[in-house]
């Protein structure tokens, strides 16, 4: 979106940012004087004008920029320079490809953001044990184009994975197309080695499949980079299907094809991927890959089934079959190897394709159960309309985890004024429905005033709690995942939920 909504923007009391009153850091020369020590001159940005660069995420309606941005290439200059933070009382926050959309590695504060883009290696793969050691700037999709001809792969697949990082993936419980049978990030971590906010290494887990004790592995995966700095992380391999069919369901309806869904989910069916796209997503991806989309169509559902090739052709009938009895105008199959990377193509690109439609997007990222999608994507037509602001969709339908894309004029403060209230609008209608208002963006700062809707106080209290472990000083991604967090190591802020001021 490439703004930050202006306080002369915003309704009066309704919005409210997670920089207000928020203190800058202090950097004193001789903090400076021990980053430089640690990094040398080649591997810190203090230039005012590069870290414009690192002032935000793909969240793009708060941004702050931090004072230095450092890019360590050990594990020891990670722990070098977290300790130095905690002796200084500065804030630090972690980042990778920074393609979270929810403000995960928002500076809050300023500080120190420790850039982990250069420890990007694969340090083992073990075939034999299905694992492999990376390190947390490794790009998702290295991964996979590395375990090619090994007949394995690392199965979470975030539509962002040719640009995000093993470590974002680990930060926020990443999950992706074909997480309905695979599952998210958490099922696929074995281990990881991470920097305690106060500079301790550990190590959670490892290689074997499980551990005795608590679950600190699944514990610290999702926590959005509150409990420390992930260096090292083990990944679950999964060997890869004999055989894959890969169709795609042509609708007049999206009603029709949320139906079909339902139908196919409820037949016993455990799709690889059941992902949909509405009419706007179709005109935009027909216009940018020349799939071959029918442009008159409401919706497009696409989906995949894998495994033994004695029952994949049986399962891609029985959905074919329920997709026509729900409606499907049309069913084609994905004949060639190139055919279905194409259509995988078309979907995990569909997000590039939206700059054809407007000039600013916002991304959503709610979750309803699969029996409310009708009448959460009813409601998100009643929102278009009642905000006189076109939305496209594209979600993973068979797991719920709805995106409305809410497209507008960022140089028109009164559009910005309804995407805000619309998008408030379908996150509070998911959480009625039965749902969330995240599947694998996180909170970061942007969903902190809903938190309390989801929890009790005590649960949150209990959460607090629990950072507080790890996190006591709060240094650490501070203002983040929670609304009780305190700013950049001063006094916790009042346990009260901060009114909804993003998207």
């Amino acid at each position: 979106m490439g703004f930050r909504i202006q306080p002369e923007n915003r309704p009066a009391d309704m919005f409210h940012s997670v920089l207000d009153g928020t203190q800058p850091a202090v950097l004193t020369p001789a903090f400076l004087d021990g980053i430089r020590k640690i990094f040398g001159d080649a591997s810190v940005i203090t230039d005012p004008d590069s870290l414009l660069v690192y002032d935000c995420d793909g969240y793009t309606v708060e941004k702050n920029r931090p004072d230095v941005v450092v890019f360590p290439t050990t594990t020891e200059q990670v722990v070098a320079i977290v300790r130095l933070c905690q002796q200084h009382s500065v804030p630090f926050v972690p980042r990778g490809a920074g393609t979270s959309l929810a403000g995960g590695c928002l500076p809050v504060g300023g500080g120190v953001m420790i850039s982990l883009t250069k420890m990007k290696r694969i340090l083992e793969i073990n075939i034999r044990d299905r694992y492999a050691i990376v390190e947390p700037g490794l790009v998702n999709v290295h991964l996979t184009q590395a375990l090619k001809g090994t007949g394995h792969h690392y199965a979470p697949d975030p539509s962002s994975q040719g640009a995000c990082t093993i470590g974002g993936n680990f930060a926020t419980n990443s999950g992706g197309p074909h997480t309905l049978k695979y599952g998210v990030t958490v099922n696929h971590i074995l281990g990881a080695e991470v920097v305690l906010p106060d500079g301790t290494l550990t190590r959670l887990g490892g290689p074997t499949e499980d551990t005795p004790g608590y679950d600190f592995t699944g514990l610290f995966v999702g926590s959005e980079g509150t409990f420390g700095v992930c260096t090292r992380v083990w990944v679950r391999l999964t060997r890869d299907p004999e055989s894959y069919r890969t169709l795609l369901g042509i609708f007049n309806s999206i009603q029709d094809a949320t139906q079909a869904i339902s139908a196919i989910i409820g037949a016993g069916i455990v799709p690889a991927a059941l992902e949909l796209m509405d009419g706007g997503i179709i005109g935009a991806v027909e216009e940018a890959f020349h799939f071959g989309f029918p442009l008159d169509a409401a919706a497009v559902l696409l989906m995949e089934v894998d495994g033994l090739e004695v029952a994949v052709d049986g399962e891609a009938r029985q959905m074919i079959d329920l997709c026509t009895r729900h409606g499907a105008r049309e069913v084609r199959t994905a004949n060639t190897p190139k055919e279905r990377q194409l259509l995988w193509k078309c979907r995990k690109q569909a997000f590039g394709a939206i700059g054809r439609l407007a000039s600013s997007f916002c991304t959503q990222d709610g979750v309803v159960p699969r029996t409310r999608l009708p009448e959460i994507l009813e409601f998100i037509q009643e929102v278009s309309a009642r905000h006189n602001l076109r939305i496209v969709n594209v979600f993973h339908a068979g797991d719920g985890n709805i995106h409305p894309i809410l497209l507008f004029d960022e140089r028109d403060p009164d559009q910005i004024r309804r995407v805000l209230l619309a998008s408030d609008e379908i996150l509070g209608r998911c959480i009625d429905l039965g749902g969330s208002v995240t599947g694998e963006h996180g909170i970061g700062v942007e969903k902190l005033s809903f938190m309390s809707r989801l929890f009790t106080e005590t649960d949150l209290a209990v959460m607090g709690e629990i950072r507080d472990v790890f996190n006591p000083t709060q240094l650490c991604s501070p203002k983040k995942m929670l609304p009780t967090s305190g700013g950049c190591g001063t006094e916790h802020i009042e346990r009260t939920t901060p009114s909804r001021r993003a998207m």
